[in-house]
């Protein structure tokens, strides 16, 4: 059964952390680590998955497929990025059906151009506030439940300036999107604006590399309703992987195999080999 919903969590005024993943292993290691949301990072599915920067070069099946196959390992609610929607409002609503239906909670679009970049990356443009705004119509339009929330990511501030931002983040409100992520603002003071301008609409804070380092407890207190933490999990990835290689190649022996080799049956146990073979007993009789 998963667990409650995006939208509940927000009516009830509870601050949500969602961790940072890329592939559906990581998503079982969110939901073990007792954390209770998971947000699915564009960034992080096109690196961990196909090995490229997030430069636009990943298509929407290949994304969905992704939300997909990390919805399905994990009762934890998702929140899936979607990029810019791969599209006009025609393409949008395709978008939304489908992550509607791999089982995601929330989807979030952008208001770049394609082919979008990182929000943190240099050479970032800008759709006319106007189509962000049709595209969002047409998302609310086309989603089937209510709780199918859509955040409208607005990424003026670095090409328009911060108080753009804001214009866009509320006419985005104003035309349906449920939460507002006004990203890569610039320095605290921009941050601590951000709530305060949107009062009770749900605003959420990206923990990235070109914005202040916040603890979960300081973004609650600014009045976010959520926070996202999109390389919690692909930086020690990268760096523990590159580690153990280097002393293999040094020394020829694998630093973690002992403990690989004495934990391999509790780790296919947390993959649920113990349970598949219960079913596999109880069918072949």
């Amino acid at each position: 059964m998963k667990n409650r919903s995006i939208r509940e969590k927000l009516n009830n005024n509870e601050f949500i952390c969602a961790i940072g993943i890329g592939n559906a292993l990581e998503a079982k290691l969110v939901e073990a680590a007792g954390f209770d949301c998971i947000y699915m990072t564009g960034y992080g599915v096109v690196a961990e998955n196909f090995g490229m920067p997030d430069i636009g070069l990943v298509t929407m099946s290949e994304m969905a497929e992704t939300a997909r196959r990390i919805a399905n390992a994990t009762t934890l609610p998702v929140i899936a990025d979607a990029d810019t929607g791969y599209g006009n409002s025609i393409n949008v609503m395709r978008t939304v059906k489908e992550y509607e239906s791999a089982g995601v909670s929330v989807i979030q679009f952008e208001d770049q151009t394609w082919p979008k970049r990182c929000g943190h990356m240099d050479g970032k443009t800008l759709l006319p506030a106007e189509n962000m705004v049709a595209n969002i119509r047409a998302a609310v339009e086309v989603r089937k439940k209510d709780d199918f929330l859509i955040i409208a990511r607005t990424d003026a501030v670095a090409v328009e300036g911060f108080e753009a931002a804001i214009e866009r983040g509320m006419m985005y409100a104003e035309n349906g999107a449920d939460i507002i992520f006004v990203e890569a603002p610039t320095d605290l003071k921009q941050v601590e604006e951000i709530p305060k301008r949107f009062g009770d609409i749900p605003t959420l804070y990206n923990l990235s590399p070109r914005s202040p380092d916040l603890s979960w407890q300081q973004v609650a207190d600014m009045g976010f309703s959520i926070a996202i933490y999109p390389c919690i999990c692909i930086a020690p990835h990268v760096y523990g992987v590159q580690q153990e290689l280097q002393a293999f190649k040094e020394t020829g022996y694998s630093p973690s195999f002992g403990r690989w080799a004495k934990e391999f049956a509790d780790t296919n146990d947390f993959l649920g080999l113990r349970e598949l073979r219960e079913k596999e007993k109880k069918y072949s009789k």
